[in-house]
């Protein structure tokens, strides 16, 4: 089986053949993150580690759509969703609601936490269970309003 690194090599040697310049540029950029990362941390990246990067390119492209659209740039909101449906091939799937209410009813039970002051608690066991497929700001309002709410 090939590592996502490998995969990505061959993407770019596709895009390539086919002549598809905004899925060569994003994958291109994927790769510069990865090697960037790599001298950073002066070795290889682990798989996760690779898909920690392709996550963080991901939603650089969503914050760059937003901000597009808010700006009345349609042309380049579609050209930035394109380049993420190039990257989110390295990206695992997000947990679906139900996967994530389990999540989160998981880590308020392993942690012991009772009320609004222990969302830190519960946010760090959630997210590093959901290894990158949640968003951090769902996450936290989830688990704020369990907390609050009269059910834990």
């Amino acid at each position: 089986m090939a590592s996502p690194k490998e995969g990505l090599t061959t993407e770019i040697q596709q895009a390539l053949r086919d002549g598809d310049r905004v899925r060569l540029s994003a994958l291109r950029l994927l790769s510069a993150s990865v090697k960037n990362r790599e001298i950073e941390l002066r070795r290889d990246l682990t798989d996760d580690e690779f898909v920690e990067v392709a996550t963080k390119e991901v939603k650089r492209r969503i914050e760059a759509i937003e901000a597009y659209e808010r700006a009345g740039r349609e042309d380049r909101a579609a050209v930035e969703r394109e380049e993420m449906a190039a990257l989110q091939v390295y990206v695992p799937s997000a947990l679906t609601d139900e996967e994530l209410d389990t999540l989160i009813g998981e880590a308020i039970e392993s942690t012991g936490a009772s009320g609004p002051n222990d969302v830190g608690r519960v946010m760090g066991t959630v997210m590093g269970r959901a290894k990158g497929r949640a968003d951090g700001r769902v996450v936290q309002e989830r688990v704020r309003a369990r907390l609050s709410g009269s059910s834990g």
